[in-house]
């Protein structure tokens, strides 16, 4: 074997070239040994042959001898198109393989398909509709009317009720959902304002929920026009429905805000408040505080040490009437910032201005002492003397900056003693001690 077939060989398998030149070697060492045998007659020394590669090469030769006849069929055109054909079929039966089941689908809906247009000569129009209208009326209206008379009862309409009116014009289902009203009258000839609106929210929120989606809902000033008793449904209602989706509501009114906060915390929603006023920016500047009469103390507390600043600022330009006219404004929040502490503070909260009902459990932690009583008459007596017309005129001289921010840490100190000493009241009295 020369070196030029070794290395053909070699490249086709490494291994069977160099086991054939191995055994190639033991050839010509063992003819060499017979050789010497012969001569000298000892033959015990003659080398033992290792396995032979024959028909390892034979197999080799038949694979090259295979793929050169495949190669010389490729070569003429008519084989070569009889292949393809072969190769094609493989390759389609694969990619078939893929979508098998899609295809099997969309043969079986073909299918459908044409029975159908078959019996299309043989369906009769009034048919078609009644039968739309019983779809309609099962799958669609009937759950929009059990949605509404459900919301109608929850915010406090419950007396009026709604049904479903249906009719076929033409192969098209017509259906509207009517109030079950007397002597045929329009909901304005009887209903109240208050009783309308409430009609409206329902409706919106029927439709709304049987949609099954659950995109954010914006509602403006959704109780004007509805009394107290209303104005609460409507703000369990919407705090219900913010365990659902956002919902954002914009009012004016502070006694539905706390409506809002209370329901939204017995419902467990997370609720975000924010102020939109008229600012030195221009109009509709969103701040993160509510408004100074929703604040509780501590806030307003805060608001007021701010306002301090732009006092002085007015003081120390001589500005004397801006800053009486300032300094009064600021005594007049400071003295409801004290009414609004001996709610939150001083009798624990048990009743508050803009929320319904009694908190009896807080009296645990309240006591007034004859101390109480006489600081907070000092206090209201001074913020009132100051917040008068009369300081505004000159007949009373106002404060410095230094005095009003001092009066207003005076009130911050208080509501955190008086906090601290009722949190301590109710643990000892909730222990019997």
């Amino acid at each position: 074997m020369d070196d030029e077939l070794f290395t053909e060989i070699e490249a086709l398998d490494n291994q069977l070239a160099l086991d054939t030149r191995t055994f190639e070697k033991a050839l010509v060492e063992r003819q060499v040994g017979i050789q010497s045998a012969v001569k000298s007659g000892q033959w015990d020394k003659i080398l033992a042959l290792p396995v032979s590669p024959t028909a390892r090469l034979q197999a080799l030769a038949d694979k090259l001898n295979q793929e050169a006849g495949t190669l010389e069929k490729l070569s003429d055109e008519k084989a070569r198109a009889v292949l393809q054909i072969q190769y094609n079929e493989l390759d389609a039966r694969t990619r078939l393989a893929k979508v098998k089941t899609a295809v099997l689908v969309a043969m079986d809906r073909l299918d459908r398909q044409a029975k159908l247009v078959k019996c299309l000569s043989d369906v009769k129009t009034n048919a078609i509709s009644f039968k739309a209208t019983e779809l309609t009326e099962k799958i669609v209206s009937k759950e929009l009317e059990i949605a509404l008379n459900q919301e109608f009862k929850v915010l406090g309409v419950g007396n009026l009720q709604v049904h479903l009116k249906s009719h076929t014009e033409k192969g098209k289902a017509y259906h509207k959902l009517a109030l079950n009203l007397p002597q045929a009258k329009t909901p304005a000839d009887i209903l109240s304002e208050g009783e309308q609106r409430a009609i409206a929210l329902a409706s919106f929120l029927a439709e709304v929920n049987i949609g099954g989606g659950s995109g954010g809902i914006v509602f403006d000033d959704p109780v004007s026009s509805l009394d107290h008793k209303r104005r609460e449904r409507v703000a369990r209602r919407l705090a219900q429905e913010g365990a659902k989706r956002q919902v954002i509501i914009f009012t004016h009114d502070l006694y539905f805000l706390n409506l809002l906060i209370e329901m939204a915390q017995q419902a467990g929603v997370a609720i975000e408040t924010q102020s939109i006023a008229r600012q030195p920016a221009g109009f509709g500047v969103t701040d993160p505080d509510l408004p100074f009469d929703g604040m509780n103390t501590k806030a307003r507390v805060g608001y007021l040490r701010n306002r301090c600043p732009q006092i002085k600022k007015l003081f120390d330009s001589g500005d004397e009437m801006e800053h009486r006219k300032q300094t009064a404004a600021a005594y007049q929040q400071l003295r409801i910032a004290w009414e609004r502490a001996i709610e939150e503070v001083l009798l624990r909260s048990v009743v508050l201005r803009f929320r319904k009902g009694v908190e009896t459990q807080r009296l645990a932690g309240v006591m007034v002492e004859d101390a109480d009583y006489v600081t907070v008459d000092t206090w209201m007596s001074k913020c009132s003397n100051f917040a008068h017309d009369q300081a505004l005129l000159g007949g009373v001289e106002v404060p410095e900056p230094e005095e009003l921010l001092a009066d207003i840490n005076e009130l911050e100190k208080w509501r955190a003693e008086i906090h601290e000493r009722g949190e301590k009241l109710q643990k000892q009295r909730k222990a019997g001690k």
